[in-house]
């Protein structure tokens, strides 16, 4: 492990710091302030929603009521959501309970309605999954499976569905 001179003086040892804290830090006061929710709405959603509205649906605003003083009583807010084609409609059945799974996130009476907006919603990407190499025994196998093949074209074909198909049976 290597180490660093931080700039008040001491050594200490560099450890590298999570990218989504660092996001997070940067985000939050951004989305608090022009959409009025945080970067944790945002990521719980998947979590919030039914898994079929997760990847058409998104929060995009929380529309707080204006109060006209501190004094004014608490009124819960909008929750503004984007959604695509029939997922739009989906969600419009099944306001209530993701009103109640919004405002159990929050812990407490935050969302009255949700009003929704039909727009294209970008999906969310997921980094793609590393396969494990294949065994020296199952590439031996497969190589003996196909060594009878006299097209070579189609025995290294065959070979790489092999390998593949050992790959994703992991």
């Amino acid at each position: 492990m290597t180490a660093r001179k931080s700039r008040s003086g001491p050594w200490k040892k560099a450890f590298p710091e999570q990218l989504g804290g660092l996001v997070s830090d940067v985000l939050d006061p951004v989305l608090a302030k022009r959409a009025g929710m945080t970067s944790a709405l945002l990521s719980s959603w998947p979590e919030i929603v039914p898994a079929s509205l997760a990847e058409t649906t998104r929060p995009q605003k929380i529309n707080w009521p204006r109060r006209a003083s501190e004094d004014d009583p608490f009124k819960p807010a909008t929750l503004i959501v984007a959604a695509e084609g029939m997922s739009a409609l989906h969600l419009q059945h099944q306001t209530g309970e993701i009103i109640q799974r919004v405002n159990a996130f929050f812990g407490f009476q935050a969302i009255e309605r949700l009003q929704l907006v039909q727009k294209p919603v970008a999906p969310t990407r997921k980094p793609p999954r590393r396969k494990a190499p294949v065994s020296p025994a199952d590439e031996k196998r497969i190589d003996a499976l196909t060594e009878s093949i006299e097209d070579e074209g189609l025995r290294e074909a065959l070979a790489r569905l092999g390998r593949s198909v050992k790959q994703d049976s992991r």
